[in-house]
């Protein structure tokens, strides 16, 4: 077996950065949107998704790729508002064998009063907090991170 590759000083000092930072932010963004709206960011991002597909509507096994999200936390989320009136799930229109996930028009309601909150929210928290080169960098980082790991998906 091959020697680990040890991150040096710098490469862990930006790592612990990055965990820290990252679970930071997300904490204060998911607490930030339940208190505004009584959304959790999974769920939100679910709503987002929805919102900007024709007709409201996702096939539940790319809606599951896109937000990151295996299938059963998913599926649990999607029962969860369901139950709230927010979302319903149909047969596939195009082959009848996979399960759609739809957006109905009080959830599309909910996000709408829910957007302007978590704007505000990411904004404070990140947005404002980088200088527009850093923000442009982070974004690029992750874009190519998120290549590389559909890359790799099976």
């Amino acid at each position: 077996m091959a020697e680990p590759r040890w991150l040096d000083a710098d490469q862990q000092r930006h790592w612990r950065a990055l965990l820290g930072g990252s679970w930071a932010l997300f904490e204060a963004l998911g607490r930030d949107l339940e208190e505004a709206a009584d959304l959790s960011m999974n769920e939100y991002e679910v709503m987002v998704r929805l919102s900007e597909c024709e007709g409201h509507t996702m096939r539940m096994s790319r809606l599951a790729h896109d937000v990151i999200s295996s299938r059963s936390r998913l599926t649990h989320t999607v029962r969860r508002m369901e139950a709230a009136g927010f979302l319903e799930r149909r047969s596939a229109a195009d082959d009848g064998r996979g399960v759609d996930c739809v957006l109905t028009d009080a959830g599309f309601e909910k996000l709408k009063a829910a957007a302007p909150a978590h704007v505000e929210s990411v904004r404070r928290r990140l947005v404002d907090v980088l200088t527009p080169e850093q923000l442009e960098t982070v974004g690029q980082a992750f874009t190519e991170i998120l290549r590389e790991m559909d890359r790799h998906e099976p």
